[in-house]
């Protein structure tokens, strides 16, 4: 329950601040993230065999990410689509091993979550910083 509390916490955190402060390339990947993570929320069952309704949800999510990351002139959009990529081979893991524990799969799923999400905080503060004027270097008068 406290892991629950703190994802969302996070989650509603770093994507409310992309939506309010963040680039397009923040809006959009902090969008894709709050559809995926309540699709996925809705359509979890009990890890115990594979989740094709997650499946669906992290290939289109990785899809959107490359799509963003694509045209971005950022590196950070490409981490971010990295990450959900690993997130989707947790699928093809539980796939090819059929006895593989079910808190392993949720695990291979969803840590790579919190990452996603620091990343896409972290480099909206940056963006932010990159945009504001730098007073230290103004000329002294």
């Amino acid at each position: 329950m406290t892991r629950l509390i703190i994802f969302n916490l996070l989650l509603l955190g770093s994507c409310g601040y992309a939506l309010l402060r963040g680039t397009r390339d923040a809006q959009a990947i902090a969008i894709v993230t709050l559809v995926a993570s309540f699709a996925s929320f809705a359509l979890v069952s009990r890890y115990t065999h594979v989740e094709f309704g997650v499946l669906v949800v992290d290939v289109l999510t990785f899809c959107a990410f490359t799509a963003v990351a694509l045209k971005s002139d950022r590196f950070w959009p490409l981490w971010i689509s990295g990450l959900q990529l690993t997130t989707s081979f947790g699928h093809l893991l539980r796939a090819w091993e059929d006895q593989l524990v079910p808190i392993a799969y949720a695990v291979a799923l969803r840590s790579w979550s919190y990452p996603i999400q620091i990343i896409l905080a972290v480099a909206v503060w940056r963006s932010q910083r990159r945009e504001r004027p730098d007073h230290r270097t103004a000329p002294s008068g």
